[in-house]
């Protein structure tokens, strides 16, 4: 997944690192929890699954990748330790493998990506090249790390929301509680205790304001070099069109349009109000086969007890770069 990610982290001290029992310590509590086994850690009732299934999720992963990319250790795990510094697709694809598994899989393919992925951050340590916002040069960083995997977490499941409510009707107070408590169990697949989360729905976004705040984020040359070309597509053949690009810029908090130099003129602004007018009516007559993405097709199959069909391979390959969701048999 590249780089997943209150602590005294946020005034440059590191929280504690997560160790493989604490990992098995909260799957354990996870497994416990789960009612179905085959349907997942959430499954079709829940709100998780309403919000992740639609196509629209793309609508925030430019967002969301910038704002990790606003964390300079994710900058530097990138430059340092993966070879997806210019291929933001395979990265796409690496981060959205791991999530779609989590929260679609099986409880068995859910433990599985939850420990794959603890596997690959065990390699991801080091010492800062630079100095950016509170991080010194030559000062210590690791994937395992609490709040670094918080940061990372906070910006993937706010960005579903936003990106879930730019095409449908908001969520209702009801469904906010209920998709954030449910991400909290998502968050211990990440290796997150309850106690290093906030506690509800508005405590988390007031966690997500105050972080973009704190110098607990800022961004590198390196980091600014890395989101132009994620949002110009570089390394393959997607290309996003301007209204994407502008629509990324306006879910990015000032701070950092300004330090990744975002354009967002009167141009871009225009665009980005347009498609917020125009996407919902072309969104919502999308037939199923192509507005809910393929691992959610996977799960109601597996549920169902059908193998994907043709169109589902064809989605996941767009959306998780194989074919079928993976860790099946474990």
């Amino acid at each position: 997944m590249g780089f997943l990610f209150h602590d005294d982290h946020d005034s440059g001290k590191p929280d504690s690192k997560v160790s493989r029992d604490d990992l098995e310590a909260l799957l354990g509590s996870v497994a416990r929890r789960t009612a179905d086994a085959n349907a997942g850690i959430f499954g079709p009732h829940s709100v998780s699954w309403k919000i992740n299934r639609e196509s629209a999720l793309f609508l925030g992963a430019g967002r969301a990748a910038l704002l990790q990319l606003a964390h300079p250790w994710v900058a530097t795990a990138l430059v340092e330790h993966s070879n997806l510094m210019w291929k933001p697709i395979a990265r796409f694809h690496n981060t959205f493998r791991i999530v779609f598994t989590m929260i679609f899989g099986s409880l068995q393919q859910a433990m599985a990506a939850s420990r794959h992925l603890y596997q690959l951050h065990t390699r991801i340590r080091g010492q800062m090249p630079e100095d950016v916002a509170a991080y010194r040069r030559g000062s210590a960083y690791e994937a395992n790390e609490i709040s670094a995997l918080r940061w990372v977490y906070a910006t993937l499941v706010e960005s579903a929301v936003l990106a879930y409510e730019c095409v449908m009707p908001p969520l209702t107070a009801s469904e906010l509680a209920g998709y954030y408590a449910e991400s909290r169990t998502l968050a211990a697949l990440f290796g997150l205790p309850a106690k290093a989360l906030p506690e509800d729905w508005s405590a988390f976004v007031a966690y997500c304001r105050q972080m973009e705040q704190s110098d607990a984020l800022g961004v590198s040359e390196k980091s600014r070099a890395m989101a132009h070309n994620l949002l110009a597509g570089a390394g393959s053949w997607i290309r996003p069109p301007h209204w994407y690009r502008a629509l990324t810029a306006e879910w990015m908090p000032q701070r950092f349009r300004e330090e990744f130099a975002l354009e967002f003129g009167a141009a871009e602004e225009r665009a980005a109000q347009t498609a917020k007018k125009r996407l919902p009516r072309i969104y919502r007559r999308l037939p199923e086969s192509v507005r809910f993405v393929g691992p959610w097709h996977e799960a109601v199959s597996r549920l169902d007890g059908r193998g994907a069909g043709a169109l589902t391979r064809v989605s996941n390959r767009f959306w998780i770069g194989e074919p079928r969701l993976p860790f099946r048999g474990i």
